[in-house]
């Protein structure tokens, strides 16, 4: 009877022969079962799995970069490294007189970055002056873009280049290459901002270089034929809007000091509109037809003629 009792007043005991998980373990194991698919789900919803892998892979992707410590520089930083090289010190100044179609419309006054880009500054100023022979005057502007326009410098045939060759003057751009690369370094932030004054070393819209191939001493061997030239390091631009796309293909040698109305003025004057929209300029371009590159020349060509009637230095 004792014992009994005793059995009774004991809380009973249950004995598992398999001991519940452990909760990690549980959701391993979930997670685990979730992961299989059948064949049948593969072919049945075979066009929703890549969906949702692709979609837990960018979600994991942004997971593991937000966990990244942040490298930015702090708005601060930014603003004193955009200050410091576009807020450059000018050793020279030059005037541009600009008429549109016959009309005077203004002086431009240009600051010159001659410690910065000294080989840059003194191939404005000598175009400028006319000391090489050459000169900016009677030019036109030749192209009219919502954030520049630009200036068709010096051509590299005919009587300008005649005149260049007799004079010793060297149009060449690997000087001017080379300060474009040293900029690039000291400010990797944009330098054509509004109000920048930048000579062309590049032309961002040139194709690369066709290969073909070519015999010689009785063996065939692949050449690259260039197409098209480059620019001659003469022509220059204004930007109107901060353009960070030029960073690419321009020197910026200087900034507009005065006359930056004078420079809104000649950037509203009426242009060629674009056709590159249209399905014949594609294949014309494409198949590679002259008159298509000849077509895109005109582009954004202004109707009225802009030139600089008198240009020089300002002791």
């Amino acid at each position: 009877m004792r014992q009994l009792l005793q059995s009774l007043n004991t809380p009973p005991q249950f004995h598992l022969s398999n001991p519940p998980p452990h909760p990690q373990i549980k959701a391993a194991k979930v997670a685990r079962q979730g992961c299989k698919i059948s064949r049948r789900d593969l072919t049945t919803r075979g066009s929703t799995v890549p969906f949702l892998l692709a979609t837990y892979f960018w979600s994991s992707q942004a997971q593991a970069n937000s966990d990244e410590p942040s490298t930015s520089i702090s708005s601060p930083e930014a603003d004193s490294m955009k200050s410091d090289c576009t807020n450059q010190p000018t050793t020279k100044k030059a005037f541009l007189d600009v008429s549109i179609d016959g009309e005077p419309a203004g002086r431009i006054i240009i600051g010159l970055y001659g410690d910065s880009t000294p080989f840059g500054s003194s191939r404005f100023a000598s175009l400028v002056t006319g000391a090489a022979g050459i000169s900016y005057r009677r030019k036109e502007f030749v192209k009219i873009m919502p954030n520049y326009i630009q200036h068709g410098g010096i051509r590299s045939y005919g009587a300008d280049a005649e005149l260049a060759d007799r004079t010793g003057s060297n149009l060449a751009t690997d000087s001017l290459v080379s300060e474009w690369e040293a900029a690039n370094k000291t400010c990797p932030g944009t330098k054509n901002i509004a109000g920048s004054l930048g000579i062309v070393i590049r032309d961002p819209a040139k194709p690369p270089p066709k290969l073909k191939l070519v015999a010689r001493k009785g063996k065939l061997e692949i050449d690259e034929e260039e197409v098209g030239k480059d620019p001659n390091g003469t022509e220059f631009l204004i930007a109107t809007k901060d353009s960070p796309e030029l960073d690419a293909s321009t020197l910026v040698v200087g900034k507009v000091l005065e006359g930056m109305d004078v420079v809104e003025r000649i950037s509203k004057v009426k242009t060629v509109q674009e056709n590159t929209g249209s399905p014949y300029f594609r294949v014309a371009k494409l198949i590679g037809d002259k008159r298509a590159v000849v077509a895109e020349r005109g582009f954004n060509r202004p109707y009225s003629k802009v030139i600089i009637t008198n240009c020089g230095l300002i002791d």
